[in-house]
């Protein structure tokens, strides 16, 4: 299934169609229904299917389709072939995460044969890589349509630990469009990159602000929020006052903190920048546009989530982790959630990219023993 799974070259700029029929005609052929959520213009679904009894009290194993590109990047084998060496597989997607999605697929006959008294949930969702875009559209259906779960596990890599709290991802664009003119005359014009410039450095003292704010028994690593620039686009000569330019920007907030301080003192210095300029030209602006926003995994008190999964691995502790994952979308939806999953985040994103034969038998063993627990 793994194998399969990786055939499909769902790259986040392709359809994951393919993919997503080959799941349902697998599922339907073991009895099982599936639901699709289509994006707009039905490029792209999300999947999910309960099995077992719709009942209250389920399971939601969820995990992404879509897998980042591997253009540019020196493999050392066809990235959309599997390939087993020295107890590792290799491809696209095989720790990130098409290896989880598979381990869950390939125990459904195993679910079917056990006498689950309560369901399982599978979740696949579409552009998880883009800054989780598909997965809300999903989680509104399986709020409205399916039977309150107990616990969402989100298969991320983690080697199988049990993560309990992550940073958000929020991708936002700012354009500024300022008076062109000749640099000579510098006071006739309003020079666009020159406050990006400002506002760039806005944003990095916002970063400061946060450096000086930690949490440095948090766990994570950094251990506050970060504010980040990281494409900055514009200008036309040395000799021109730019007209436009543009610049992309990230922040990564903790769960404690509130991603709409950084982005309001954000605004109310572009309102005041903002203000200046239209002394010249009332078509000069600054926009900002959200890219993409996903809301961080926060810790539970007692979560049901967490209690299960240290239940079936046996451990104590819990983790944190910096990355951004839907975790915090099901969460916010009203769901206990953690994320748990085979593979390590190391191998992620990278060329020849594999996930451990060791850490699929861990899967393996614990969906044995999730879908013994719901059979209780």
């Amino acid at each position: 299934m793994i194998s399969t799974l990786v055939s499909f070259d769902t790259v986040s700029s392709n359809s994951n169609l393919a993919l997503i029929e080959y799941v349902r005609e697998y599922l339907a052929q073991l009895g099982v229904d599936s639901s699709l959520v289509y994006n707009e213009d039905k490029t792209k679904a999300n999947l999910y299917a309960i099995v077992g009894p719709k009942v209250e009290g389920g399971v939601v194993l969820s995990g992404h389709t879509d897998v980042v590109p591997v253009a540019g990047q020196p493999w050392d084998s066809n990235p959309f072939e599997v390939i087993e060496k020295d107890g590792r597989l290799y491809g696209r997607g095989t720790a990130d995460m098409k290896g989880f999605d598979a381990i869950v697929l390939s125990q459904v006959p195993a679910m079917l044969q056990a006498d689950l008294k309560r369901p399982i949930i599978i979740a696949l969702s579409y552009d998880e890589e883009t800054g989780c875009v598909g997965a809300p559209f999903m989680i509104d259906e399986i709020v409205k349509h399916v039977p309150k779960p107990s616990a969402v596990i989100v298969g991320e890599p983690t080697n199988m630990k049990v993560v309990s709290a992550h940073k958000g991802i929020n991708v936002f664009k700012t354009t500024v469009t300022g008076l062109e003119g000749h640099s000579s005359q510098i006071d006739q014009g309003v020079s666009a990159v020159m406050t990006a410039a400002k506002l760039i450095n806005f944003l990095d003292g916002q970063l400061e602000h946060y450096r000086a704010n930690a949490y440095p028994d948090s766990g994570f690593e950094p251990p506050f929020t970060t504010v980040h620039v990281g494409m900055v686009e514009g200008g036309t000569a040395p000799n021109i006052i730019a007209r436009e330019c543009s610049f992309s920007w990230d922040v990564r907030d903790m769960p404690w903190d509130t991603l709409s301080d950084v982005t309001d003192r954000f605004e109310a210095y572009c309102e005041e920048l903002r203000t200046k300029m239209k002394l010249l030209n009332p078509r000069c602006n600054i926009e900002t546009h959200v890219i993409a926003s996903a809301p961080p995994l926060k810790p539970e008190d007692d979560g049901e989530a967490e209690l299960l999964c240290r239940s079936i691995t046996g451990l104590n502790a819990t983790s944190v982790v910096p990355y951004g994952t839907e975790a915090g979308q099901f969460q916010g939806a009203g769901f206990s959630t953690i994320v748990c999953g085979p593979g390590n985040i190391e191998q992620a994103h990278k060329a020849n990219e594999f996930i451990e034969l060791a850490e699929v038998e861990k899967a393996v063993t614990f969906m044995g023993k999730l879908i013994d627990h719901l059979t209780k």
